[in-house]
């Protein structure tokens, strides 16, 4: 439960910024600059979110990759609809890049939990 409250107030944060800064509460429907603000911020959030649980040495269970799946996708979305308007995407898919190399680094660098 704890975990579940953690990347909520992450997610919250993000869209309490986009609601009262352009009053919408859709991130697929805003332009390109304020996007690429809003997906920072909820990244960033969400990354601070994930080293909280591991100060308070919390696993990085199913629900921590639910999120992680959900923010990658909501990137995902927005890459193809400015693909379909033909608009610039660059930081886009460099963020997305640089997001599935995180995303690696916690496969590969997370903790087994054996018992003997």
């Amino acid at each position: 439960m704890k975990k579940i409250i953690v990347h909520t107030v992450a997610v919250l944060i993000s869209l309490i910024w986009l609601f009262i800064n352009h009053h919408t509460l859709n991130p697929v429907s805003v332009k390109g600059p304020v996007f690429l603000k809003f997906y920072l911020m909820l990244l960033l959030s969400y990354y601070v979110s994930i080293f909280i649980l591991n100060f308070f040495k919390e696993r990085i269970g199913k629900t921590t990759w639910c999120f992680m799946v959900s923010i990658f996708f909501l990137g995902v979305i927005k890459l193809i609809r400015g693909i379909s308007l033909d608009k610039p995407i660059g930081f886009l898919v460099m963020i997305l890049i640089i997001e599935i190399v995180v995303t690696l680094m916690f496969v590969l660098l997370k903790p087994e939990n054996k018992r003997k």
